[in-house]
């Protein structure tokens, strides 16, 4: 079993400690977009991350799921190493030995025929978006300007302004009007306002298999099947956004396999850079796909040498089904121990496989900052909620070492 972590470095004789000082300097400088735990780490490996005073802590939040793999995975790592020996950047204008692969292996993995390489999860979004609506424009026929896609509440798919257009969260929203066209919001989880939102004109659903920012929302058994038959019935793309839910998190390669369904779409981000490098990716068929021609889209840095490499490493991985399995497994324990937290404490359980939200009665950051004193990161969303969602690759002990670790802070 691990043991607590490791005592913090002897304190140097002046009154500012080294946490204090970097983070004054953050504080000063940084624009002050995200709250951030008082830590400041300096190194990682696996599931432990060490600070600059030396005191170690268990990751429960891997970056949001783009550390799915462990900090420093030797195969990822190994493989960065490689390309950066060789070339890292030629961008679009040229190819390189390592896109063809990556586009190959990454679609043989979504089942799909093709791939449209891109960077942040927000740029796979966008890039999902234009092509619904180039497509519904181009081959479903939607009247020049008339096109609209579907959404839900509680989404969070990006922060760029057309994104945050069809944003049901205020911090993400407010005061960043005018605001985009062209989405319609319904319920999530509401299968009879998502078939009222449709008509002809829908060129795409754009849904989340399970929300992972709004709290780890797993939608209602059947949900998911009754989009994919919609899309089916009204000739619209069914675009399921698995940045944070798909390869591996969830127990399945994606959280759409869950109820056996199968989008037009796939958006991935996060967990393909293998927590290395910002690689994002939109795979589809090739009657989707295909409407681009050159200078229609693009990027500099998307499929570049590093993020192909790295990717071709991160499908390679998930090809073995041994990261799914864990998930699967560990994940049952997951939720097994969490099941058993007292209801006046923890209000519900949500989640699938290694993710979990944890719903309390009152505020999440107090018990955040009350983890981070015994060793363990988490972070709260929505004020109540606490997120938790390992490396893939962490141990049962330290599993349920962290988990001892929640319940006494939880108890306060």
């Amino acid at each position: 079993m691990p043991g607590p972590p490791a005592a913090r470095a002897e304190p140097r004789r002046s009154a500012v400690t080294p946490t204090e000082e970097l983070r004054a300097m953050s504080d000063e400088h940084s624009a002050h977009n995200y709250h951030p735990l008082p830590i400041v780490v300096a190194e990682a490996d696996g599931v432990w991350l060490t600070d600059v005073e030396g005191r170690r802590y268990l990751d429960m939040l891997a970056a949001y799921s783009a550390v799915n793999f462990g900090h420093r995975n030797p195969r990822l790592t190994a493989a960065a190493k490689r390309q950066m020996d060789r070339v890292t950047l030629v961008s679009r204008a040229f190819d390189h030995d390592n896109f063809g692969p990556f586009v190959t292996e990454l679609a043989e993995l979504c089942g799909k025929d093709m791939v449209l390489p891109m960077n942040s999860g927000a740029e796979g979004v966008e890039t999902a978006l234009k092509t619904a609506r180039k497509w519904g424009y181009e081959v479903k026929g939607v009247p020049d300007g008339q096109a609209n896609i579907v959404t839900f509440e509680g989404n969070f798919h990006g922060r760029t302004t057309t994104i945050v257009s069809f944003s049901t969260d205020a911090d993400a929203k407010d005061s960043y009007g005018p605001y985009t066209p062209g989405f319609r919001t319904v319920p999530y989880g509401d299968v009879e306002a998502l078939r009222a939102a449709m008509d002809g004109d829908t060129v795409g659903v754009l849904v989340e298999p399970i929300q992972g920012e709004a709290g780890v929302n797993v939608p209602p058994s059947g949900f998911l099947r009754a989009v994919r038959d919609l899309c089916t019935a009204n000739g619209s793309l069914m675009i399921a956004d698995e940045i944070q839910s798909g390869l591996g998190r969830t127990g399945d390669t994606f959280a759409c396999e869950h109820e056996g369904v199968v989008p037009d779409v796939y958006i991935l981000g996060k967990a393909l850079g293998g927590g290395i490098v910002p690689v994002s990716a939109v795979v589809a068929d090739r009657d989707v796909l295909g409407v681009f021609r050159p200078g229609q889209h693009g990027s500099t840095f998307g499929g570049n040498p590093l993020a192909c490499a790295i990717g071709r490493e991160v499908v390679a991985m998930l090809k073995t089904g041994e990261y799914q399995e864990r998930s699967r497994t560990l994940g049952a324990h997951l939720h097994e121990r969490l099941g058993r937290l007292p209801s006046d404490i923890a209000r519900q359980i949500r989640g699938r496989g290694l993710w979990a939200g944890v719903e309390l009665h009152g505020a999440a950051r107090p018990v955040s900052e009350r983890l981070m004193e015994l060793g363990v990161l988490v972070k709260e969303t929505h004020e109540t909620t606490l997120r938790l969602a390992p490396p893939l690759v962490i141990e049962r002990d330290e599993l349920d070492w962290a988990l001892d670790q929640l319940e006494i802070a939880l108890k306060g």
